[in-house]
């Protein structure tokens, strides 16, 4: 029986209330989202080897007959063990498992199971402790590639996978390709069931890349038609003009003097905010792109600067409390001096200083309001709103950013990022926007000398921190995942173009674990966390500990990227450093070097590839942003611009990129764009 997309998923067999919140958690609530729900990697359980023919300590797919019965074992109370071994014609192996008694009804001696797992040497024997294991029948083939999925408490992979068979089987045939035949079949591009079908359940590797790249087009697509429409919309609209005036008053309180860039950039804003168009003004709808630290926010407070001028008010948004904070530090004194008011508004912000601040922007009193999510709450009603301006811009989604631009309907745009991008990249991923952008860095930056690693450094690593707070500095660790993998053995992944990748899930480090085991190696020494599953208070409050000098070295994951600016950290060390494109490595070195002291950027790998080491050279003799970014998508393809920093690329809150970050093909991105005009 066939089901609607929209079918609650409580219609498959199995699936109650308790299980469908689980899976409402991941954002499945109906059949349609579900099959959504997206393998994060898969374990190539189809590359069978003999015995003989494997490595000990790398990850195995062997087919073994079962030669002993299984003996079990109470080694300590709770705990208890049951071996067996079994064989193929080249050999024997060691099975073990750890409070599993019910193993000895799986297996009776002459049956034939494929074992998947990791094979040690235990005195001497061969052994596979707690493999996945399936019977193994002529007649029955199995799985190529086993899908591993997103969890959350009360689910696991072989659950959501199971569900996952149901689900695509109800939907059958009911869910629509909206992909027009013209462009699918001139594309070759597989239909959306098939894709669908075979980017949980791959029949082969050739099916799984054919099914990835579709997948990869449609995400694309859909946002190259967002892009596009807002585009479309912006040229409609009608702005605030605001008055040409000077900014020599403000550029008068800056200790130094504009980078040629910055000036570029301060020009193309100006224009655009004086500009008439057949007698109107058009919005400025502007994107302002450059490096970590090469003064976008001055820039940014230019802006402002030209719009108070004229009596209208500006709000700038920043992803966190932190970073808010800082611009308001930044900006309040100064235009505090030119008679300028600026307001700091929080979602932590006390209930009567809120009320004071909604009365303020309300009357006009407040000039400048800067601050979080907190400035889209309907209480905040601008008495007349001229410029809107957004900081890392990918972190906030068009729906945020047309939330608070709405405010007002004639109000300018000014977005900021830190996250350098080719032109021709840029001209597709910001197509509703005009570019500024800054490739000069302040004159006095000193360059973070870079250097790439592995795990035999370990202890000079762990020195090298000491050194670094022992001589007053501060230091950065980042590792690429939260927590320990929940799935042992390797984890294949694909780019879209066809690029198999294999990463070993043991060797992941991970943020949590490693701080700990930091720790314990270096006790006199501060410590503290940082990670995205953390609530919003927690991470300011860290980060906060961190700029303030209470911590002496931050582990975290890539959620510092955008952060505040510490001059006193000097240390940067990317643990599996492999697992990041070149921009986002780049990104992170830039959280460094912004001070006076001498800074490094340390990147950890144990990469044996050719091109993954070649990518992480690259990064120790190239500093320019650019050049990077163009190398990232030379190597790379366009994927890492959509990974940028977070899970989406500037639709945050609204859509999702799974498939495009893995895409090393640049042709792609154009085509998604060619289609939607």
């Amino acid at each position: 029986m066939s089901h609607a997309c929209d079918t609650p998923i409580t219609a498959l067999s199995g699936v109650g209330k308790s299980r469908a919140e689980q899976f409402a958690r991941l954002g499945a609530r109906t059949l349609g989202e579900l099959v959504y729900l997206f393998p994060r990697a898969y374990e190539k359980r189809g590359d069978v080897r003999l015995v003989s023919e494997c490595e000990i300590g790398s990850t195995v797919s062997v087919i073994l007959t079962v030669g002993t019965a299984v003996s079990s074992a109470m080694i300590r109370r709770g705990m208890t063990i049951s071996k067996l071994r079994a064989f193929d014609e080249s050999g024997a192996v060691e099975i073990v498992f750890f409070n599993s008694p019910f193993v000895k009804q799986v297996f009776t001696i002459g049956a034939t199971f494929r074992f998947y797992g990791t094979l040690t040497l235990n005195r001497g024997h061969l052994q596979l402790t707690g493999p996945k294991y399936e019977p193994y029948l002529p007649n029955a083939p199995l799985l190529d590639f086993y899908p591993v999925y997103p969890l959350t408490q009360g689910l696991s992979s072989k659950i959501v996978a199971k569900t996952m068979r149901l689900a695509l089987d109800a939907i059958g045939t009911t869910i629509g390709d909206f992909l027009p035949e013209s462009v699918r079949l001139g594309m070759q591009f597989p239909a959306l069931s098939y894709a669908l079908e075979n980017v949980h359940f791959p029949k082969n590797e050739e099916a799984l890349t054919k099914s990835v790249r579709r997948l990869a087009f449609d995400e694309m697509l859909l946002f190259a038609l967002a892009v596009s429409q807002s585009a479309v919309q912006n040229s409609r609209l009608e702005a605030v003009t605001v008055n040409p005036c000077s900014v020599k008053p403000y550029l008068d309180l800056l200790p130094y003097e504009l980078t040629g860039a910055q000036k570029r950039a301060v020009n193309e804003i100006y224009a655009d905010l004086t500009r008439k168009k057949n007698g109107i003004t058009p919005p400025m709808t502007r994107i302002l792109v450059g490096d970590v630290g090469c003064g976008k926010t001055v820039c940014a407070a230019l802006a402002i600067y030209i719009t108070v001028q004229s009596h209208y008010q500006c709000a700038l948004m920043a992803p966190t409390e932190i970073l808010a904070r800082q611009h308001y530090e930044e900006l309040s004194e100064s235009f505090a001096r030119l008679g300028y008011r600026c307001a700091l508004l929080l979602g932590s912000t006390k209930t009567k200083e809120r009320r004071e601040i909604y009365e303020g922007v309300r009357t006009g009193e407040i000039h400048v309001l800067i601050g979080t999510h907190a400035l889209l709450s309907d209480k905040v009603e601008f008495s007349n709103l001229g410029l809107v301006i957004t900081d890392e811009q990918h972190r906030f989604g068009v729906g945020q950013r047309a939330a608070l631009k709405n405010k007002s309907k004639s109000t300018h745009l000014l977005v900021m990022s830190a996250t350098p991008i080719p032109r021709t990249l840029a001209l597709s991923l910001y197509g509703d926007l005009d570019i500024s952008k800054i490739d000069e860095m302040p004159k006095g930056r000193m360059r973070v000398d870079t250097h790439l690693v592995n795990e035999s450094y370990r202890a000079r690593l762990n020195g090298f921190i000491e050194r670094t707070v022992r001589e007053g500095g501060q230091c950065y660790v980042v590792c690429p995942s939260i927590e320990p993998s929940e799935e042992g053995g390797e984890l294949y992944t694909l780019e879209c173009g066809g690029t198999p990748v294999t990463h070993g899930a043991s060797a992941i480090k991970d943020a949590i674990t490693y701080a700990q085991e930091l720790k314990e190696k270096l006790p006199h020494i501060r410590i503290g966390t940082l990670h995205g599953k953390m609530n919003t208070q927690e991470k300011d409050e860290i980060m906060h500990a961190f700029a303030s000098g209470e911590l002496d070295c931050l582990v975290s994951t890539t959620v510092i990227e955008v952060g505040v600016n510490v001059p006193n950290a000097s240390l940067m060390i990317v643990e599996n450093a492999e697992r990041f494109g070149l921009s986002q490595l780049h990104q992170l070195r830039g959280r460094v070097g912004r001070g006076k002291r001498k800074s490094y950027c340390i990147l950890v790998s144990d990469a044996k590839g050719e091109t993954a080491v070649e990518r992480l050279q690259t990064l120790c003799h190239l500093y320019d942003g650019y050049e990077i970014a163009q190398k990232d998508l030379m190597m790379r393809g366009p994927g890492d611009f959509f990974t940028a920093s977070g899970d989406n690329f500037r639709q945050s809150g609204g859509f999702q990129f799974h498939f495009a970050k893995l895409c090393d093909d640049s042709s792609l991105l154009e085509t998604a764009f060619r289609v939607a005009k």
